[in-house]
């Protein structure tokens, strides 16, 4: 038996291939397959089913083609409905692969459909358990996604009878491998590893350590987040179906030349350009929105650009592929090419530039007790403002940014020194207000991170966390 994790940074997301006796299971794959392919073929063994645990809502699976590419069925658990060919397993229904078999447990809560597969080994011993969604490190699935009629209180009670009933039920040392790791918005506050055990999490997750069924909703149901705006765009996608990846590639993956380009600006077509963030600041082509490569950038491209609107890209040399990869990733499949030659070449024919000015923290703390206009953004989430910020700054989160009604009360007279925590959203969020107009402003570098070792400035907390 062999099992690997197949880890996706951007996204906090796990899939899984299982293998035992030639043959071969994928669990929850993104939706570029080749890694799943290539480890059949290194294997030697044939994807003989393709599982997923529910409607995914922050990535776009990767199912149909790489049920495309195996002919092997997609299998959904209890209750789910799709406009594509599915096998739809019953609970407790159990599957071979090889020598091994995968039980399915319908686990509703997260989703009504959520399913997690209990592997067993050559001699029939529960091994691991794939949660998907239902079980996390330290944390649960959140229960106000997609509920049908169902309030967030009413799955949450699903989720509780699902984890005490099919769940905890199992043996201590059974492995958990969950669908996301830390910073996925699909729990609360996922845990630092990327898979536990059921004995540790018993002992650990707050979620399993409920006395009783209304202290876990009370629990679980408290202090959540909005949802990233892209999650219903993904779970729709992932229900009805979408393009082969091939054919999105086949589109966007095309070079402009400079009269190119600047004929789709003209047309609408929006610039994302994906260069590091350090880099972008020094010069970019206006009007340019960055989300930087390197940080967490398939989540914040779903939460801040248009799915409807014709993009174009700017990338560092030999990451045009990459980008678009990563955009598919969270259903963008309208991105229609990119500048040839990258940003060199827009300097190269002197086309007009734009920058960002970048100043320290003692900057800003010089500045802060005698300019009246100065108005400190800071573009964290609430939790992070709350538990500590600037006093009098102004908390915009860099995802309520997508809509531009947001911006409108900033003005030429205001000087705004924009920050989050290191830097990397901040940089996106000067963009964005660049790109509405407002040029009056300067990041801060370093983020709070800098900004509080500064004792001239005067740091407060909220009294009681923001939601």
């Amino acid at each position: 038996m062999f099992i690997k994790q197949l880890y996706t940074n951007c996204l906090s997301e796990a899939a899984y291939f299982i293998a035992s006796g030639g043959e071969a299971a994928v669990i929850d794959p993104v939706r570029d397959i080749d890694a799943y392919l290539d480890l059949a073929k290194e294997h030697n063994v044939s994807i003989k089913y393709i599982f997923e645990t529910h409607f995914h809502a922050d990535f776009v699976s990767g199912h149909l083609d790489l049920a495309a590419a195996t002919k092997a069925p997609i299998v959904y658990g209890p209750n789910a409905e799709t406009e594509f060919p599915v096998y739809l397993a019953k609970d407790g229904e159990e599957f071979k692969i090889g020598e091994v078999t995968l039980k399915v447990l319908h686990t509703p809560g997260h989703t009504l459909e959520s399913s997690c597969y209990l592997l067993s080994d050559e001699q029939g011993a529960p091994h691991a358990v794939f949660t998907g969604d239902t079980l996390f490190v330290g944390d649960v699935g959140r229960p106000d996604l997609f509920s049908g009629n169902l309030t967030k209180e009413e799955l949450a009670g699903l989720l509780f009878d699902s984890l005490n009933n099919k769940i905890k039920t199992l043996p201590d040392s059974v492995t958990v491998y969950p669908a996301h790791g830390p910073g996925s918005a699909c729990g609360k506050n996922l845990g630092p590893d990327t898979y536990s055990t059921i004995g540790d999490e018993k002992r650990s997750n707050y979620a399993l350590l409920a006395a009783d069924k209304d202290e876990f909703i009370q629990a679980v149901t408290t202090d959540l987040a909005a949802p990233p705006s892209y999650f219903p765009v993904n779970a729709k996608i992932n229900k009805e179906g979408y393009d082969a990846l091939q054919a999105v590639m086949e589109k966007s993956l095309r070079p402009l030349s400079i009269s190119a380009f600047k004929e789709r600006i003209a047309a609408g077509a929006l610039i994302l350009d994906t260069r590091n963030a350090n880099e972008f600041v020094d010069g970019f082509v206006p009007g340019s929105i960055s989300i930087g490569l390197e940080g967490r950038f398939a989540e914040w491209a779903g939460s801040l650009l248009p799915f409807d609107e014709e993009i174009i890209l700017v990338t560092a040399p030999g990451k045009e592929e990459e980008t678009i990869v990563r955009m598919a990733r969270v259903g963008f499949d309208n991105v229609t090419g990119y500048l040839e030659g990258g940003y060199e070449t827009w300097v190269n024919a002197g086309e007009d530039r734009d920058l960002i000015i970048t100043v320290e923290a003692d900057e800003l703390a010089m500045d802060l007790p005698h300019d009246e206009n100065l108005v400190v953004v800071d573009v964290r989430k609430p939790a992070e403002y709350a538990d500590g910020h600037v006093k009098g700054a102004l908390n915009l989160t860099l995802s309520d940014m997508a809509d531009p009604g947001n911006l409108a009360d900033f003005d030429d007279l205001h000087n705004l020194y924009v920050h989050c925590q290191g830097g990397y959203r901040s940089i996106i969020a000067c963009s964005m207000l660049k790109r509405e107009g407002i040029h009056n402003l300067r990041n801060v570098n370093g983020g709070f991170a800098k900004i509080k070792e500064e004792k001239g400035i005067e740091i407060e907390k909220e009294k009681n966390v923001l939601n």
